[in-house]
This record gives structure tokens, C-alpha cells and sequence, in this order.
């Protein structure tokens, strides 16, 4: 899943990025306000991460702008500023919540986590479909209960379909969440990706439907 993080200290923002990476996200940072403003507007994020204090165009106006627009992706404000007023207008702006520095990136990341869960109508970091356990939170896999090991790819793959239940979503798009935008055409890629994946988990798990994508079977979490 791809996630969008506005950050104008460098460290901080290349801490996160590594953090969210190695937790299965494609990761796109910024550090200025009319880059995130523009990038929310036409990329397809799964989630952001926003400091509010930032050069040029302030994070409080990026996100009342991309909620103008119709952006609903799961906002975390990010900031220094310790004031509850700020809390409360950027809660009121469009934020889905909210962390002030310095933070545990642990606790970030589950927050990221939590918000891309309720965002797609999940309650549990647990996605079962028919004999497959995966654990989001951990990144585990288990059939009939014995354990299976994925590749972060693959992992990822079934974590993003997780996310889109009832949906058959394209390669193109799959590709772009897997990758990043710049190799979002690829949907050779993810075929190959998908007959390697039923080799360890079955035919029955990831569903094609011929001509428009993939989706997962009867998915619960």
C-alpha cells in the first residue's frame, strides 16, 4: 500500500520512511506543502502522514484543501506543537488523528496501521480467507494453521487486496500499490507474482477475473 509522508526535517522524514517501508509500505515523502498538496490530489495513497509545519503552504491548509477536494484518505497529522486548540482544528480540518514529537515509531506505525484497517471497514489486523491466517501486524502467514513463508512482495500483495474487500481491483493498480507509480504498469509483474503465490497457498485464495483484476475470496478479518 502506498503512503504519503510530509515531513520537512530530513532525519525525521527519512526515519519514517524506513520505518514504514519495512512495514510493508510504498513510501513517497515530501517535505514542502504545494509538492504534498499536488501529490494527495492525484496519486492514490492508502494513507498520509502530515506535519503541520511546514514551508510554503502550511500542513493545516494542504489538508482542509485535499478534504475540499474529495480526498478521504486517512490523514495523521504530525507535529512538534503540543497545543490542544491545534489538536482540535486539525481533528476538525479532516484529520483521522494525531501525534505529537517526539514519538515512539512503533506506536506510529500501529496508529498507520489502525487508520488503513478502519478506512477499508476492517476491525482486526487478522485477515482470514477460507485455510489462510495472515497476521498484519506481525507479518505472518499460516495454512490450517502451519506456518508458510511469503516474500515481503507477496505478503503485501495479499495485504492490499485484504484492504479492498469485495473489489476486484486491477494490475495496474495492484502494481502501483506493490511498486510505487513509477512502475505502476507492469501487469506482467503481478501475474507472475500471482502463479507463484498459488503455489504455496492454493488456486482457491486469490481470485481472476479475466479482463478486469483481482480479488480475494469471501475475505474476513
Amino acid at each position: 500500500m502506498r503512503a504519503l509522508v510530509v515531513e520537512d526535517d530530513p532525519d525525521v522524514g527519512s526515519d519514517l520512511a524506513t520505518a514504514l517501508t519495512a512495514a510493508g509500505f510504498v513510501v513517497d515523502l515530501t517535505s514542502e506543502g504545494n509538492e504534498a498538496w499536488f501529490k494527495g490530489g492525484v496519486e492514490d495513497y492508502a494513507v498520509a502522514i502530515l506535519d503541520l509545519g511546514l514551508p510554503r503552504l502550511d500542513g493545516l491548509t494542504v489538508l482542509k484543501r485535499w478534504r475540499a477536494e474529495g480526498r478521504s484518505f486517512p490523514v495523521l497529522i504530525l507535529t512538534a506543537r503540543g497545543e490542544w486548540t491545534e489538536k482540535v482544528e486539525g481533528i476538525e480540518a479532516g484529520a483521522d488523528d494525531y501525534l505529537a514529537k517526539p514519538f515512539a515509531m512503533g506506536e506510529l506505525i500501529a496508529r498507520v496501521r489502525g487508520l488503513v484497517r478502519r478506512a477499508a471497514g476492517r476491525v482486526s489486523a487478522v485477515l482470514t480467507v477460507g485455510k489462510l491466517r495472515l497476521d498484519t501486524s506481525r507479518m505472518t502467514a499460516t495454512i490450517d494453521g502451519h506456518p508458510i513463508r511469503l516474500s515481503p512482495l507477496e505478503f503485501r500483495f495479499l495485504d492490499f487486496l485484504g484492504h479492498q474487500p469485495g473489489r476486484v481491483v486491477s494490475a495496474v493498480e495492484i502494481a502501483e500499490h506493490l511498486y510505487g507509480a513509477a512502475d505502476g504498469n507492469d501487469s506482467n509483474a503481478i501475474e507472475a507474482l500471482v502463479v507463484r503465490l498459488r503455489r504455496k497457498i492454493g488456486p482457491d485464495i486469490v481470485e481472476t477475473r479475466r479482463g478486469f483484476g483481482y480479488t480475494l475470496a469471501d475475505a474476513t478479518s
